[in-house]
């Protein structure tokens, strides 16, 4: 099937007596039969549920949908992406460990890895497909390689294919980060990445309504106890010892869970993914290339552009589209602010995926954290919008922005 028959069928339960959609299990538990069923489904050895934390039929059909999706073995569904990144890389963390990553990342993930440095886990930030210094970054501790498909707000394009390459002859995994590309312009499995994590509140969604992340895991990395102790005994389950450890120990234990009402509303959005990214992508490159033939004074970064640095490797790496992000420089923060003030279509939010243009001033806000050096290696500057392009008609969206900047 292709990706739109996929998106509506695809790992789809169709015995819910008839439904077109799963129903929501509002429910915090589940009663049994017995006491021995129960007692059987705490300990895994019967399939069934206990308790919304771990598990909610809701829940597993969002999850079963991402999976087949992806093109992974199983997917865990958490109450946001920040969530969902966290369980992905504290699964196999422990103090003493490192993390070799892409210094142009979204503003709430330095702040993660700040944060995670009081558990003794370092982060070892390098420059985006800079081969040789990524290189040079491995050492004895390295446990696991990270990267943004699309950098956010960088707009950086990763070799994922390159990178992975790179992780797997050092014995590390590579975890993706995909929301901005999202499966369907990038199947990230596909090419070389282990565990993918998506910030579902965002283009699987569609509608900003439900905080939500969910990971997805391969189930091709070779996890040995020697390099990762703390699989320790799920070693045994093979390809699913990642995501065994996971539901038995973190993601259990840290209350991560995702509502089963937020996991039914991404079911729905997640349907017309595909007829969204495809009026994203084509509005975001009108957008691009408009902006970029009329205002020569205004800085327009878009992997679409023929004059982005990563324009090659997104053109060999994406078939149907570039992404829904572009930024703009405009000279100061100041005229960043007025040109924000004055446009009337976008929402000045920070969020990205919404069908609605929405528009953001990252240095003060997704990153205001960041040192100076973290900004610049970000792409963040003073006078830098963020455009996050929705599904309005392009005509009205170019009228606004020209008013706006002239």
């Amino acid at each position: 099937m292709k990706f739109n028959t996929r998106l509506l069928h695809d790992g789809v339960n169709r015995e819910t007596n008839g439904a077109t959609l799963p129903p929501i299990y509002q429910s915090s538990a589940f009663n049994q039969e017995t006491a021995e069923d129960l007692a059987g489904i705490f300990s895994n050895k019967k399939m069934g549920y206990c308790y919304t934390r771990v598990a909610n039929p809701t829940i597993t059909a969002f999850e079963n949908r991402i999976t087949k999706l992806e093109g992974g073995i199983a997917s865990v569904a958490c109450s946001s992406g920040m969530a969902a990144l966290s369980n992905a890389l504290l699964n196999i963390l422990q103090a003493g460990d490192e993390i070799i990553s892409s210094a142009s990342l979204y503003g709430g993930t330095i702040d993660l890895f700040r944060d995670i440095e009081a558990f003794g886990i370092k982060t070892n930030y390098v420059r985006n497909n800079d081969w040789k210094e990524i290189e040079a970054a491995f050492n004895e501790r390295t446990k696991v390689v990270f990267a943004e498909t699309i950098g956010n707000p960088c707009l950086d394009v990763t070799d994922v294919r390159k990178l992975a390459d790179i992780a797997h002859s050092h014995g590390v995994p590579l975890v993706i980060d995909n929301t901005t590309a999202t499966p369907y312009l990038f199947r990230a499995i596909e090419n070389g990445a282990d565990i993918v994590v998506n910030s579902s509140s965002k283009y699987i969604n569609g509608s900003s309504n439900s905080i939500s992340g969910i990971l997805t895991d391969s189930g091709h990395f070779k996890w040995t106890k020697e390099k990762y102790p703390v699989l320790g005994e799920y070693i045994k389950y093979g390809p699913f010892a990642y995501i065994s450890k996971m539901r038995s120990g973190l993601y259990r234990n840290m209350g991560t869970c995702l509502s089963p009402f937020n996991a039914f509303l991404n079911g729905i959005g997640l349907e017309t993914l595909g007829l969204r990214m495809d009026k994203q992508c084509n509005n975001a490159l009108k957008l691009a290339k408009w902006l970029e033939d009329s205002y020569p004074d205004i800085t327009v970064n878009y992997p679409g552009l023929e004059s982005s640095k990563w324009h090659e490797i997104a053109r060999s790496q994406f078939d149907k589209g570039y992404g829904a992000i572009l930024t703009i420089r405009v000279g100061t923060k100041e005229r960043a602010f007025e040109v924000m003030n004055k446009l009337t279509i976008p929402y000045i939010l920070s969020n990205i995926g919404d069908t609605k243009t929405l528009v953001v001033h990252p240095a003060s806000t997704i990153s205001l954290h960041s040192t100076p050096e973290e900004l610049e290696n970000a792409g963040v500057y003073e006078d830098m919008i963020r455009i996050s392009v929705g599904i309005e008609d392009i005509e009205d969206l170019v009228e606004d922005f020209r008013l706006a900047l002239n």
